[in-house]
């Protein structure tokens, strides 16, 4: 081999050396390099991931405390006033008979119905008065009170006339307008009035009814 082939191949070594000595240097700096951006990337992750912790809420107020109350005093205790007792009588008692309750007989125990009552006998002669009844009246019966309030009039009255021809009532019909005199008007007949007493059909005497106006004026002086 002559010197220039060993010198050629001498410096194709070196050249091949430095050319992988390069190739190593580039790795060792990519290493180095991607070492490096791993550790800043996790402390920037660690740093985004942090919690944070809210603050607890302050403690509730506490309510104030409440007003002062004036207390009235205790009211005093008065005795009530001493009782007095009286003596009540209790009321009667009054106690009302109880009728018994009706007895439920048989049929045929029941008394028979009360026959009806006859019809009143038919007058067949009316009643009569003796005398005229206004003759029975004078001026001795006018009632004072009517005197001095000069009171007058007539007074119609119906009477009634039992079987010996006395009048046993008298009722006012139309009035005069003076209570003093229709008073003394049935008080005057009852006493002094007489009756022819009616008769039946059969001529027996019976209670009839009349009437009668008595005319009232104030005597001249």
């Amino acid at each position: 081999m002559s010197y220039a082939n060993r010198k050629q191949m001498s410096s194709n070594r070196t050249a091949a050396i430095i050319i992988v000595a390069l190739i190593h240097i580039a790795l060792g700096y990519a290493l180095v390099t991607g070492l490096a951006y791993n550790v800043i990337k996790k402390a920037a992750e660690d740093l985004k991931t942090f919690d944070v912790e809210d603050e607890p809420p302050p403690p509730p107020e506490e309510p104030p405390p409440p007003p002062e109350q004036n207390t009235p005093p205790p009211p005093q205790i008065v005795a009530p006033p001493p009782i007095v007792r009286t003596n009540t009588m209790a009321p009667p008692i009054i106690s009302t008979p109880v009728a018994p309750p009706p007895v439920n007989t048989p049929r045929a125990a029941r008394a028979p119905p009360a026959p009806p009552a006859p019809p009143p006998p038919r007058v067949s002669q009316a009643a009569k008065a003796r005398a005229n009844l206004n003759s029975l009246f004078s001026t001795d019966d006018y009632p004072q009170s009517a005197l001095r309030n000069e009171e007058q009039g007539t007074t119609a009255v119906r009477l009634t006339v039992g079987t010996d021809g006395r009048v046993t009532d008298c009722t006012i019909t139309s009035g005069s307008g003076s209570t003093a005199l229709d008073t003394a008007t049935c008080n005057i007949l009852r006493r002094r009035a007489r009756f022819t007493p009616a008769k039946d059909q059969a001529g027996n005497p019976i209670s009839d009814t009349a009437t009668a106006r008595i005319r009232w004026e104030v005597p001249a002086e």
